[in-house]
């Protein structure tokens, strides 16, 4: 569904954070991108998404290359990317946020935020709340179901635990896998990177912007020396 090909990207004209990236993602897989700070991985969900363009190597979406395409044009072929940070507007309402992730296609947004509301009970609750409103782990919730009004087929996911509650964490955690038994493909880069490899297909270890190890979620997760280094022994 996904194919990264030698990916080289970056934020400044001397400044190289993928330097050579590999990657693919089959339909309804989801794939845990890990590594310490600084390995690329966000890098390398910015330049899937359209927001980095790759100075080389090629990304290729259900068969069409995507590099170099507008993050609009991008979402519309029907892969969105949840941020880490600024994924909501504050001082709109919850619903107006999910017409917000809707705008792909306007003639769909009253069923799809329809659907979203019984997915996310919460989300109904507070329909009429502006979003600065809400706790953290019910931010990050909206966002997701921001994504899901674009009906995305591919879902990029950037850290979506950082800054909550364990049991928020543990929430969050429930609502992605519940995604992906749904169908939805999913590639997901994670601080928590223990618990989201106990919910993945497979992984892949990024370190210094290169790919370092990939394989079975659960394989990296038994690793003594990915332990060892990356996941705190």
């Amino acid at each position: 569904m996904l194919a990264v090909e030698n990916v080289v990207a970056g934020y400044g004209a001397h400044d190289e954070v993928l330097k050579g990236i590999d990657l693919t993602v089959a339909e309804r897989e989801m794939v845990v991108l890990i590594g310490p700070n600084g390995a690329g991985k966000s890098t390398l969900l910015k330049s899937i998404a359209g927001f980095l363009k790759p100075r080389a190597g090629a990304i290729i979406f259900e068969g069409r290359p995507i590099h170099g395409l507008k993050p609009r044009e991008i979402t519309r072929s029907g892969l969105a990317f949840v941020p880490q940070e600024a994924n909501v507007f504050p001082s709109l309402s919850v619903e107006a946020n999910l017409e917000m992730g809707g705008y792909v296609d306007r003639r769909a947004t009253r069923d799809r935020m329809r659907d979203v509301f019984a997915r996310f009970p919460v989300l109904a609750e507070r329909r009429t709340q502006e979003a600065r409103t809400l706790s953290g782990g019910q931010r990050q919730v909206l966002a997701v179901a921001m994504a899901l009004m674009a009906a995305p087929r591919l879902m990029l996911l950037d850290e979506p635990s950082a800054g909550l509650s364990p049991a928020a964490s543990a929430e969050l955690f429930a609502l992605v896998k519940s995604l992906h038994h749904d169908g939805m493909t999913v590639v997901m880069v994670e601080q928590n990177a223990l618990d989201a490899l106990e919910i993945a297909d497979r992984a892949y270890l990024l370190v210094d912007g290169r790919n370092a190890r990939q394989g079975a979620a659960r394989a990296l997760a038994a690793d003594a020396e990915v332990r060892h280094a990356f996941l705190g022994g």
